[in-house]
């Protein structure tokens, strides 16, 4: 009986400054990485803690990551499924009450616009975005419900 793979992922944070002026005074920039992978991310906090609104912070990057990873896990299951998908485009967002303890992100809504070529009804392709959800390693990984509302639109071979 053969191991199955144990994969492993890297990241890298980076900040200096200084905190000595308090809460309010101190840069939240940062930088961020995932090596292999070469791009470095410039990230901050949330604007509504004091953070740069021009740059991407934590918060954003877990609703990307989710929303990424049910793109990848649909396109997998549609092609395996024989389906041709010619665009998918999310506008996913994510919901994170400061009124509850301790703060958490509460839900993550994507809502897909998926098109396809005709032939499959969109039974089935809701139903395959379903699978993908169940397949989505980082839907899988949190502990936010991960909702999806998928909008379905099919167009003419060619």
């Amino acid at each position: 009986m053969s191991e199955q793979p144990v994969h492993t992922y890297r990241a890298l944070c980076s900040w200096s400054g200084s905190t000595a002026g308090g809460y309010p005074a101190y840069d939240r920039a940062h930088r961020g990485s995932a090596p292999p992978a070469e791009p470095e991310l410039a990230l901050s906090s949330d604007p509504a803690f004091l953070g740069d609104p021009t740059r991407l912070n934590p918060e954003q990057l877990v609703v990307l990551a989710a929303a990424s990873c049910q793109l990848l896990s649909f396109l997998a299951v549609a092609a395996r499924a024989r389906l041709d998908v010619r665009d998918y485009r999310d506008d996913a967002t994510a919901l994170m009450p400061e009124a509850s303890r301790p703060i958490r992100i509460s839900e993550i809504v994507l809502r897909p616009r998926i098109t396809l070529v005709e032939g499959p009804t969109e039974e089935r392709v809701r139903h395959l975005v379903e699978v993908a959800h169940r397949e989505c390693f980082i839907a899988n990984s949190l502990a936010t419900p991960v909702r999806i509302e998928p909008l379905i639109a099919f167009v003419e071979a060619g």
